[in-house]
C-alpha cells in the first residue's frame, strides 16, 4: 500500500484538525463542539424545527434536544411552538447568542488563516471551485440508486 493517503483519508484529517484546532481556540467560550455547530447552523436556519435541524446537523433528534436543552438555559436560544401546529418547535436565537457568533466567527477566521498560511489567493480560490464542484457531483450522486452491478463489481 502507498504511503501518499487517499482523497478522502486527506479531506476527512484536515477537516478533523479544523475542528480540533477550532475546539482548542473556543474552549474559552465554554461551548462543547455539538453546541457550537448547532449555533453556527442555527444562524443561518432560525426558524427552523427541531426535526429538520437535526436532519442537517446529521444527529438523532433527541440527542439535538439535550444540546437545544443546554443552549436554552444558557439563554443563547429559545423554542417558539409552530402557529399551527402545536407538536412542531421553532428554534430562534437569542441576543445573547449573537456576540458569542461574532467570537466564533473570528476563530474560525484565525484557525483558517492557520491552515492556509502560506497558501496563494489564486491556490486558495482553486481549492475552493475544486471542492465547491466535487460537493455539487456528490450531492447529484448521492440522489441516484447505486446500480446493483456497481455494487457487485466494486
Amino acid at each position: 500500500m502507498s504511503s501518499t493517503p487517499t482523497l478522502g483519508f486527506l479531506l476527512h484529517d484536515v477537516a478533523r484538525l479544523l475542528r480540533k484546532r477550532f475546539e482548542q481556540r473556543a474552549k474559552c467560550l465554554g461551548l462543547t463542539r455539538s453546541q457550537w455547530q448547532t449555533l453556527a447552523y442555527l444562524s443561518n436556519n432560525e426558524g427552523i424545527h427541531q426535526g429538520g435541524l437535526a436532519e442537517i446537523l446529521e444527529v438523532e433528534p433527541i440527542t439535538l434536544v439535550r444540546i437545544l436543552d443546554k443552549l436554552a438555559e444558557r439563554g443563547l436560544i429559545e423554542r417558539r411552538q409552530h402557529p399551527t401546529d402545536r407538536r412542531i418547535w421553532l428554534l430562534y436565537m437569542r441576543e445573547a447568542a449573537h456576540p458569542l457568533l461574532a467570537e466564533m466567527r473570528e476563530l474560525g477566521d484565525v484557525t483558517r488563516a492557520e491552515a492556509l498560511d502560506g497558501v496563494s489567493a489564486a491556490q486558495r480560490e482553486q481549492l475552493y471551485q475544486i471542492l465547491s464542484a466535487m460537493k455539487t457531483n456528490l450531492v447529484q450522486a448521492c440522489r441516484t440508486p447505486v446500480e446493483e452491478n456497481e455494487m457487485n463489481d466494486g
